[in-house]
């Protein structure tokens, strides 16, 4: 077997650092996209390739925002809150 070296010990540091931030991003993408389609579904749509009325805007927003908490919820719970340790002595 080839003796290579981990990737934490190349980059000197762990990519699930990163990682954490990245779901908190794309989180904050779906919110804000919800948010956008939501405050414009009243405007008229220009010339895109998939014309939607304002009712399906508003849906689809929802769906978005709905999604967006959802998964910074879970990111959050995830990659930032302290896990509390298990005490073997009680």
């Amino acid at each position: 077997m080839l003796n290579l070296p981990t990737t934490e010990e190349r980059l000197g540091k762990s990519p699930q650092r990163l990682v954490r931030y990245f779901v908190l991003l794309m989180a904050l993408v779906y919110l804000g996209l919800g948010i956008w389609l939501w405050y414009t579904a009243d405007t008229a749509s220009g010339g895109g390739i998939i014309q939607l009325g304002p009712t399906a805007r508003r849906v689809l927003g929802s769906v978005f925002i709905l999604y967006g908490l959802l998964r910074f919820g879970r990111g959050y719970q995830t990659h930032f809150r302290t896990k509390p340790t298990v005490d073997d002595h009680d």
